[in-house]
């Protein structure tokens, strides 16, 4: 009753996967990472926007600041850097915080480009204009402003 013994063997086909099916997985994957890059990327774009938007409010905040210590808003020739350091340009400010009213990476958008400051503005022509000049790099295309945000208002 003894039976010889076979050796089991799987079968070819059952040993493992065949290229086509590896290949079909790898493009599956690969489409729905393409899908997700898409959605990440379009995010990021969002965050950054809303970013701009935030950091022009800061820098509203504290030109208005420094208006309240100094009865006037930084020249053009004095531009954001006076939020920062205080201006040895005339006219000098008469009671400037020590400490400056924001920090200096403040005034760089989130594309690394300077915020742009006009005073008196062309928008706001009883203060003054802050914009970015957004994701494209040139003026007047996608920029970022302190008068559109007025306007929603």
């Amino acid at each position: 009753m003894n039976r010889p013994t076979q050796s089991i063997r799987p079968s070819p086909r059952s040993a493992g996967f065949t290229l086509i099916e590896i290949m079909a997985v790898v493009v599956i994957m690969g489409m729905l990472m393409a899908t997700l890059a898409v959605g990440i990327a379009s995010q990021l774009d969002r965050a950054r926007m809303q970013n701009a938007k935030a950091q022009i409010l800061r820098i509203e905040q504290a030109l208005e600041f420094y208006q309240l210590d100094n009865a006037r808003f930084p020249t053009a020739d004095q531009g954001l850097q006076a939020l920062v350091t205080r201006p040895t340009t005339p006219p000098e400010p008469r009671s400037y915080n020590p400490a400056g009213y924001i920090k200096s990476d403040a005034l760089v958008d989130p594309w690394d480009q300077p915020f742009q400051y006009r005073i008196p503005g062309e928008h706001n022509p009883q203060t003054f204009d802050i914009w970015s000049i957004g994701p494209d790099g040139v003026e007047g295309g996608d920029d970022i402003a302190n008068w559109e945000s007025n306007e929603s208002d």
